[in-house]
Parts: structure tokens; C-alpha cells; sequence
């Protein structure tokens, strides 16, 4: 059994119809998972309200500003507006992106009660949120503030933070970069936005791994950095907990970048992280074609269910 945990309240951040970042991605996502033909080992989970979740907004502080976080939600309250160019904020937007927090915390929460994976399949998306700006789609943090909750756990003392998304987690790096109990890897194109985890970025502590990967790459290209970069770096870090930025968006399908991996490619990376550990919570990031994102979660959770 894998739990996900999703709610239709993800739905209501409401993005405008032709941007690329929106509800349907989800709704795509739930009914392939709803269809799978191992659709009764998903125990669908619903988070916990963030103002149940006491750690929430200590955890929350920990990776923003408090002057950034009253600024999405003034934004929110006074009927919406951007962050930036490609960031929207709607009237929901807030209340949602807390929920969505909720539901990572939830993951981390149930990962360590079982050893084993679970899915947070929530939006708005996170790693190119920075502490004290929003961007790229995203409004918080996820996985840092998800790193930072489970270091305060019983018997975690490191957390791993795998980025496959195709664009590089700017947002995550330089919130956790500083922190040496937290390791950074993301594989990423380059050039593409938003323009950071160049190889040589390596953390405060050694503790980054940047793999940037020209356009056009494939899972040729790909799997050589698994077996002799990225499995290696995990492995010497010896993470309590290892949490996965699942993007989907280095897809060939994907309309925001040129990497030509397909979506079973993702069951392979999956294989790769159960071989290192069985403690790994994935939440989604990007993936913006709805066919391939649905197949590739598909494939993801398939893989975690052996």
C-alpha cells in the first residue's frame, strides 16, 4: 500500500486559463492513478489542516521571511495579483499553498511512522521559491521546510533532497545550501530557467550536487549520473530521510524544456532512490503535459509498490 495525500482544495489555486501551472494538472493526475489496475493499493489521504498542524508555521519561518509570507497573503486577501511574471497569486492562493505545506509535513510524518514511500500530490509547486520571494510557479518552499520539520523528528539527523525536476531548484539550494545536516542534488538542462546550479555550486558544506544537462539529453545521458554521481552522493550523506522534488517536466512531451526522457524512465530513478532507501517522501514539483506527468507518476508509484 502508498499513501497519497491530496485534496481538491489544490484545485483552487487558480492560475488563469492559459497558464501552464494549472488545476487540471492534478485532476489528470488523480484520475490516471483512480484508473491504474493497482489503484487499490493507493490509501488516499487527505492533509491535515494547516491550522492543525502546529510545526506549520514554525517550520514555515524557518525557510521564509515572515515580511514575504504576510506579502502572499496580503496578496491573496485583497483579491490576488503576481509575484512575479509568471507567478500568480488568487483569492485562495494563500490558504492553499499553507494546506500544501500541511500535506509535505503529513508525508514526512508518514514516511517515518512506516519506512516506507509516500506521495504528496499537491500544487501550487515549490523549489524556485525563495525565502524571501516567490517565483517560477512557486510560492513556498516545500521540501526545505519539509527537510527543516524532519530534522526535529526523533532519530533524523540528515535529510537528502533529490531535485529531477528539469529546472534547477534555486529556491530549495539557497535555502538549505547554509545548513549542514540538509544535501542538495538536482539534475537539471542548462541552460534553462532559471539559470542557477551550475556544477560548480557545491554548498557550504559540500553538501550540493548540481548536474546540469544540455538540451536533448536522454535517459543514455542520465543514467551514467545515477550510477556514478548521484547514487554516490546519496550514499555517502547516509540520510535519515530522503525527499524527492518529483518534476516531471524533463518529459519529451513537456512544453517547457527540451530533455527527452518518457515516463517510464521515472520508474528507473525511483528504482535507484528504493535501492539507497524505502524512507522517501516524493512531492510533486513541474510537469506540464498532462499525459506524460500522469504516466510518469504512474510509473513512479508503481515502482514503489514493487
Amino acid at each position: 500500500m502508498l499513501p497519497v495525500i491530496y485534496a481538491d482544495e489544490f484545485l483552487d489555486h487558480k492560475t488563469g486559463r492559459y497558464h501552464p501551472e494549472k488545476p487540471e494538472r492534478l485532476t489528470a493526475i488523480v484520475n490516471t492513478l483512480k484508473a491504474a489496475t493497482f489503484a487499490e493499493k493507493i490509501v488516499w489521504r487527505s492533509p491535515t489542516p494547516a491550522a492543525e498542524k502546529s510545526l506549520l508555521m514554525p517550520m514555515l519561518l524557518k525557510a521564509h521571511t515572515p515580511a514575504y509570507i504576510n506579502k502572499v497573503k496580503e496578496i491573496a486577501s485583497t483579491g490576488g495579483g503576481y509575484l512575479d511574471g509568471d507567478t500568480p497569486v488568487s483569492p485562495r492562493s494563500y490558504d492553499v499553498a499553507l494546506l500544501a505545506v500541511s500535506a509535505w509535513l503529513d508525508g514526512v510524518d508518514n514516511v517515518l511512522a512506516t519506512a516506507n514511500p509516500a506521495f504528496v500530490l499537491s500544487r501550487p509547486p515549490g523549489h524556485h521559491a525563495e525565502s524571501d520571494a516567490g517565483m517560477g510557479f512557486c510560492l513556498f518552499s516545500h521540501a526545505a521546510i519539509a527537510a527543516f520539520y524532519a530534522l526535529e523528528q526523533p532519530g533524523i539527523n540528515r535529510v537528502a533532497i533529490l531535485d529531477w525536476d528539469v529546472h534547477h531548484g534555486n529556491g530549495t539550494q539557497a535555502i538549505v545550501e547554509t545548513h549542514p545536516q540538509i544535501a542538495y542534488c538536482s539534475l537539471h538542462q542548462y541552460p534553462c530557467y532559471p539559470g542557477t546550479g551550475k556544477a560548480s555550486e557545491r554548498g557550504f558544506y559540500d553538501n550540493v550536487l548540481n548536474l546540469p544537462l544540455p538540451p536533448g539529453s536522454d535517459i543514455t545521458v542520465y543514467q551514467p549520473l545515477w550510477a556514478q554521481r548521484v547514487i554516490p552522493f546519496l550514499a555517502k550523506f547516509q540520510a535519515d530521510l530522503l525527499i524527492i522534488s518529483a518534476g516531471y517536466d524533463a518529459n519529451a512531451a513537456d512544453p517547457l524544456a527540451s530533455i527527452n526522457l518518457q515516463p517510464k524512465d521515472y520508474a528507473l530513478f525511483t528504482d535507484h532512490c528504493l535501492g539507497l532507501t524505502r524512507k522517501i517522501l516524493f512531492g510533486l514539483e513541474g510537469g506540464y503535459d498532462f499525459d506524460t506527468l500522469s504516466q510518469s507518476v504512474l510509473a513512479t508509484i508503481e515502482s514503489c509498490l514493487g
